[in-house]
């Protein structure tokens, strides 16, 4: 139980250092979360708790696929923003991300890349 209770304060501990570097510094900000520091996390606990290297391998493999779709919301949001706010923005992005996404999984396929 310590453990999942370690890594949920250092998982926790990164989005608000990120939040926080954000509020003083848009572009550091920026970087910094975009760095995928929560995915190597994720490959750190996988790898702490022993999981076998193709799980981790995996791990790797899928985030790359999944990151993908989420990029046109970034580019998206900033127009999105001046004209709805955030809320409806943010909702609006999360659609265009799951259309991408549904697209993405659609042309992987003929590919042999399953993402589903």
């Amino acid at each position: 139980m310590a453990w999942l209770i370690t890594k949920y304060a250092i998982t926790a501990a990164l989005v608000v250092l990120i939040s926080e570097v954000a509020k003083r510094s848009d572009k550091l900000g920026a970087l910094i979360a975009a760095l995928p520091m929560v995915t190597v996390l994720a490959m750190i606990w996988l790898y702490v708790e022993q999981q076998p290297a193709e799980k981790i391998s995996n791990h790797a493999w899928y985030t790359f696929w999944y990151v993908l779709p989420t990029l046109p919301m970034f580019l998206m949001f900033p127009f999105l923003m001046a004209r709805f706010g955030f809320w409806p923005s943010l909702g609006i992005g999360a659609l265009v991300s799951i259309v991408c996404f549904a697209s993405l999984v659609a042309v992987t396929k003929k590919f042999g890349i399953f993402l589903l």
